[in-house]
């Protein structure tokens, strides 16, 4: 039976790198070290997160829905997820320096919850 991949140990929780693939159909082994996607890294409940953040193509409305959680929880669960991804938050916008949005790309912003109704003041203020 195939198991995931898990991304830390289960001994010391240092993260794991993959030493050996194997092909299934002829046999091949390749060894060495080989990098773990950042995906792999991520916990249970923070892969199924970014499954439903997926299929809900991010809209947090939907999200909410489909977990049956607060708008509070999805924004902390987003939050998490960049942060166990290593990103910085894509959400937050500099106003100074993105002043190029549509009324149209504004509104499904905040319709998203990607921003905050100032936010949304802030970007339509030029237009």
């Amino acid at each position: 039976m195939k198991k995931n991949v898990i991304g830390y140990c289960p001994i010391c929780n240092d993260k794991l790198i993959a030493k050996t693939l194997r092909c299934d159909k002829c046999d091949t082994e390749i060894t060495g070290e080989f990098n773990l996607s950042p995906f792999d890294y991520l916990s249970k409940e923070q892969l199924d997160f970014a499954l439903v953040f997926i299929k809900c193509e991010g809209n947090i409305k939907a999200i909410e829905k489909n977990l049956n959680i607060s708008y509070p929880t999805v924004k902390k669960n987003i939050d998490d997820l960049i942060s166990a991804l290593g990103m910085n938050n894509v959400t937050e916008i500099n106003v100074e320096e993105n002043n190029n949005y549509s009324r149209e790309e504004v509104r499904k912003m905040l319709k998203n919850g990607e921003i905050s109704f100032e936010e949304a003041e802030k970007l339509l203020g030029g237009l």
